[in-house]
């Protein structure tokens, strides 16, 4: 999976492509679901890129299938973000979702599912990700946009 990352990256600096993505901030009981990939490090929100002739919303509740084993109940958008520092022009979807289930299977992407306390955050969790809790901690209005 590593390896494969890899050539994605050398894919990404000469074609430079636009990704649209959904990812999904699961909270519960003070707690919020965070993943940690196989191929990147740190922990972030399942989810993934939107494929052709999909949905936004359809491409969240795949992504948290294959990633958390979560099936959701309802799903409030929170914002659009854009993601520019890299070699890919990277466009993420997020969802926050109160009302799931999760039933313990991931697939071979997912290193790592865990609960962790909102005030507890680990410290290797990605920028994007705790300026999104932060946010929603602070009560700021939604939907919103800008940088992840």
């Amino acid at each position: 999976m590593k390896l494969l990352f890899a050539g994605a990256k050398v894919y990404w600096h000469i074609f430079q492509p636009i990704n649209f993505g959904a990812q999904v901030m699961l909270v519960r009981d003070g707690q919020v679901v965070l993943v940690r990939h196989t191929y990147k490090m740190g922990w972030s929100f399942p989810g993934g890129g939107v494929k052709r002739k999909e949905s936004v919303e359809t491409a969240v509740r795949r992504e948290a299938m294959e990633e958390v084993g979560g099936t959701l109940g309802e799903v409030k958008l929170i914002g659009i973000y854009d993601n520019l520092r890299g070699p890919t022009s990277d466009h993420i979807t997020l969802f926050l979702c109160h009302d799931f289930e999760l039933n313990g299977k991931s697939d071979d992407e997912i290193a790592e599912v865990k609960f962790f306390p909102l005030d507890q955050l680990p410290e290797d969790i990605g920028r994007g990700t705790r300026r999104r809790i932060e946010e929603y901690l602070s009560g700021e209005s939604r939907p919103a946009f800008g940088e992840w």
